[in-house]
């Protein structure tokens, strides 16, 4: 900065200084300023010049100079009475984007935290993705990351989604769509999440009017006339209410509120309601002095007008997630129209309406403060946590997704703690909300002292109590059907590292078997060797070469030849290759193929495919078969360990006269024969003299089911027994 720079940003501002640049906009934005002190002023006046500098010549498609739209997003900040600090970052959040400034610019010129909060705002323009989508996610992980470590960092983005949003009548419809879509998909979650309700509707219109104007214009419309036809009955209702809360001595504001257009058009689409079923378009605010009062204006209200059953919440005892506080119920009021009524403190109304930003407008409020602080930091945390899991921006952006929503379930743990969910979160969820171990060992659950399967899902006010095992692990199909990110997140985690393990060891048995086919013993390889391959193939550890060969995406055999071509590797005699001893029991490495259900004692091959392990078939098997006249190079040959001492499942179909009690006789048979039925099932389109049963049971291996089959035959009514592998 020159001294010439930093004199006039550290000086105060004259009237002169401030008010040369004679529009309006900007008059008016400088206005706003009269709560920060004179040097900070000054200092976004310097800012506001710099970015009108490195805009020059720049215009918005409207024909606007660029620097409209930033000053009108630091002018959104302002009215929030945010500090200097972000105020200047808004008047700054497009130029590192769009014009030649360079961070370490900003730095010099405005400090590191200016900069910092710049840079969390610019997209990554400059790297090459494989799609927009690509993009798109890697932008918003930047983003959410940079708003974990300060959350002033999506107001200003938020500001400036919304005055893009208001400032869209030059920009291509398609662009226009795909920007309200992802405003409804991202933006209007986070704003929700963050408490900012009144910047969460604004965007919510604003989307829905770009995405589908033609509705917008028709709700408009219609409102507008339901608007005049109702005055009279919305009066009556509001002196009605001022008149009760009077007789029961309650100070308090009464005020009517009118539904979002997007709101109503959500409830017309979800319910597949008319405009004119949508009665509840109307709902009424009362602003008490304290909780108490909360509580006595409730109880006065339900005794004038019926309460509609089971539309009571208290978010009072229970806040949302967000630190959203209020006592929401619906009331049949004149004519049988229902009423909404919402009643806070005053404090509590500023946090809904502002939520997070309320921190800087509202400093009476300081307890709703800290604790919207702390929950907001808890949130903000977990999104660190699935960062940190997470395997790429898509994947993130996924986990994030699901945490946004802001309808939430309120559960209990055994201790009488409260954990707040989304909707339609299972038992998995809450486990790991408890603690990652929990989470990890948990092998059932107990839902107000009643035991139910971990998929269950969870309604408000359910105690659940999580049983655990030791030596429990997480379950792939969990991810089917958990819906918290961190919950999805915390078990891929998991997955993968056992699955590194697998393939580690997979990897390590091929490349071993290779080895001794070459006359190299792998243990007699020096280490200097191991280092100098590892180097060389850009890896960090022998693990790592191991797993990349047990996931297919190296071949065993270029390894071993590499490692044999070293002088200091002894080499013997070439052994004779034999095949790759497997249990079928290794895990997710290796799994047994679900076309053919391989058992042992069958003649076995192995299907190696990049990035999923080992999968074996029967020799036999069409879908084997197939693939090995394709890609011949992915098989290898396996057989089974002589006595793995575990169960298989094999399906078997038994064609059997069609007479009473012939499944029982059948079932009975396959028990006598000491053998477990995982699943049976017949087939309803055999009718007449013979019929066919489906079971799918668990064997050790092709001695025991040929003595299964045997049994079966000498049950007279079974005509046929036949092992399905297709």
């Amino acid at each position: 900065m020159s001294p010439d720079a930093a004199n006039s940003a550290s000086a105060p501002p004259s009237d002169k200084t401030v008010y040369q640049n004679e529009d309006p906009a900007y008059r008016v934005f400088v206005d706003t300023l009269s709560y920060l002190d004179p040097d900070e002023i000054a200092l976004i006046v310097e800012a506001y010049r710099f970015s009108e500098q490195a805009h020059q010549g720049q215009q918005r498609l409207s024909g606007e100079p660029y620097i409209t739209h930033p000053l009108a997003v630091a002018g959104a900040l302002a009215e929030w009475r945010m500090d200097a600090q972000a105020i200047v970052a808004a008047l700054l959040h497009d130029v590192m984007e769009d014009t030649a400034v360079s961070k370490a610019e900003i730095t010099a010129r405005f400090g590191k935290q200016v900069a910092d909060l710049v840079d969390g705002l610019s997209k990554l323009e400059k790297i090459e993705f494989q799609s927009y989508q690509d993009a798109q996610a890697e932008n918003f992980r930047k983003m959410l990351m940079a708003m974990a470590r300060d959350l002033r960092i999506v107001l200003i983005k938020l500001a400036d989604r919304l005055h893009n949003l208001q400032t869209m009548a030059h920009v291509r419809p398609d662009k226009r769509r795909r920007v309200a879509r992802e405003t409804l998909e991202i933006y209007v979650p986070i704003a929700t999440r963050l408490g900012l309700n009144n910047i969460s509707r604004q965007l919510q219109d604003l989307s829905f009017k770009q995405i589908y104007p033609l509705r917008f214009r028709v709700l408009t419309r219609a409102i507008k006339a339901v608007r005049g036809n109702r005055r009279e009955l919305l009066g009556k209702i509001l002196d009605g209410i001022r008149s009760k809360l009077a007789e029961a001595n309650i100070e308090a504001g009464v005020f009517g509120r009118e539904k979002s257009l997007y709101s109503i058009y959500r409830k017309m689409v979800d319910k597949h309601l008319s405009f004119s079923q949508v009665l509840d378009i109307y709902g009424f605010r009362i602003i008490v002095k304290d909780i108490p009062s909360c509580y006595l204006a409730l109880g006065a209200l339900h005794s004038r007008y019926k309460p509609v059953p089971g539309k009571f919440k208290d978010y009072i005892a229970i806040p949302k997630g967000n630190g959203y506080q209020s006592l929401h119920t619906t009331l049949i009021g004149p004519y049988g129209t229902p009423i909404e009524i919402q009643i806070r403190t005053q404090s509590m109304h500023h946090l809904a309406e502002e939520g997070i930003a309320s921190h800087w407008l509202y400093k009476d409020s300081e307890e709703s403060g800290a604790n919207l602080q702390v929950k907001m930091h808890k949130w903000l945390q977990s999104l660190l946590e699935l960062q940190s899991s997470a395997g790429d921006s898509s994947e993130f952006l996924e986990h994030v997704k699901v945490d946004l929503f802001p309808d939430e379930v309120y559960v209990f743990t055994p201790k009488g703690k409260i954990l707040a969910l989304p909707r339609g979160a299972t038992v998995i969820d809450f486990a790991y909300a408890v603690h990652t171990d929990i989470g990890h060992r948990c092998v059932a659950a107990r839902i107000d002292h009643e035991l139910i399967p971990l998929s269950a899902e969870l309604a408000n006010g359910n105690q659940v109590d999580i049983i655990t095992a030791p030596h429990a692990s997480p379950n792939p199909a969990w991810l089917t059907y958990v819906k918290t990110g961190r919950a999805r997140s915390k078990i891929r985690q998991f997955l993968k590292a056992i699955q590194q393990d697998g393939s580690s060891a997979l990897g390590e048995s091929m490349l071993n078997q290779e080895l001794q086919t070459l006359g190299v013993t792998p243990s007699a390889i020096p280490v200097a060797v191991w280092d100098q391959v590892i180097r060389d193939s850009g890896k960090k550890s022998r693990r790592e070469l191991f797993s990349d060969i047990g996931l297919g995406r190296s071949l065993a055999g270029v390894l071993a030849h590499r490692l044999a071509a070293q002088d200091e590797v002894p080499q013997t005699d070439p052994a004779v290759s034999k095949p790759l001893v497997i249990r079928g029991s290794e895990g997710v490495v290796i799994q047994l193929a679900s076309c053919c259900k391989p058992i042992p004692g069958d003649p076995i091959i192995g299907l190696l495919r990049k990035g999923q392990g080992l999968r074996i078939h029967t020799h036999a098997c069409q879908t084997a078969r197939k693939s090995r006249s394709s890609e011949p190079q992915n098989w290898i040959h396996v057989e089974w360990e002589p006595a793995p001492g575990q169960l298989f499942d094999v399906r078997i179909r038994v064609t059997a006269k069609n007479v009473r009690g012939v499944l029982g006789r059948v079932a009975t048979g396959i028990s006598q024969a000491g053998v477990n039925i995982e699943h049976v099932s017949m087939d309803e389109k055999t009718l007449g003299l013979y019929t066919e049963l489906h079971f799918l049971v668990q064997v050790s291996g092709r001695p025991q089911l040929a003595l299964l089959m045997r049994g079966l035959r000498r049950i007279s009514d079974v005509v046929r027994i036949v092992r399905e592998q297709e």
